[in-house]
């Protein structure tokens, strides 16, 4: 009896197929990216003296870990936060060269003194959602974004949101310097200082 031969699996082009594949799978994958929160970092001062901060010009936001907030000692709804940083922000309690002259709010002398020396500090446990920590710090810019866009509006009749936008879009036919030079203004007035603490 004849030997019959096996037959043979031509593999020759499994390699192309395999990387024909590998690019398939590359082109059509979408990878997921998480943003963060867009914070920027305070420039390092070489100074050597130590700043001294009063207590009033603190406010302090504790975030536990069953998600309750305790804003200056007192317990607070997320919904509350916003209207109670801006009155903090906005106080104008200061005298002599601390005093503000743009400030709306009632001047009293146990808040801050004005927005420049005005400090948020939030705390937060480990254990705390983050969808909670997120929205505490929504509630905190929102107050900062609220006061530049009354102050931008009070100076340069449009508000400080549209500067932005309008800084951004490439096809504005302003001035970009001038609009640079208002919006720089706005945030010197109404500087964004949040402190997180660990």
């Amino acid at each position: 009896m004849a030997k019959r031969s096996s037959p043979e699996v031509n593999a020759g082009s499994m390699a192309d197929i395999a990387f024909l594949l590998l690019i398939f799978f590359l082109v059509t994958t979408t990878i997921e990216t998480d943003s963060g929160i867009s914070r920027k970092l305070p420039p390092i001062e070489e100074s050597d003296e130590d700043v001294i901060i009063k207590k009033k010009n603190i406010f302090t936001v504790l975030l536990n870990n069953k998600d309750q907030l305790l804003v200056e000692d007192n317990l607070m709804e997320l919904g509350e936060l916003r209207e109670a940083a801006i009155k903090f922000l906005d106080n104008g309690g200061g005298s002599g060269e601390d005093k503000c002259s743009y400030c709306k709010g009632a001047s009293d002398p146990k808040s801050s003194d004005n927005p420049d020396k005005a400090i948020i500090s939030l705390k937060n446990e480990r254990e705390t959602t983050y969808a909670t920590y997120i929205s505490v710090q929504n509630e905190l810019v929102a107050a900062y974004t609220h006061l530049r866009n009354i102050r931008a509006e009070e100076l340069f009749g449009t508000s400080y949101s549209e500067m932005q936008k309008n800084y951004k879009d490439v096809n504005w036919p302003g001035s970009k310097a001038k609009l640079k030079e208002n919006i720089t203004q706005i945030k010197l007035e109404y500087p964004q200082k949040l402190s997180e603490v660990q």
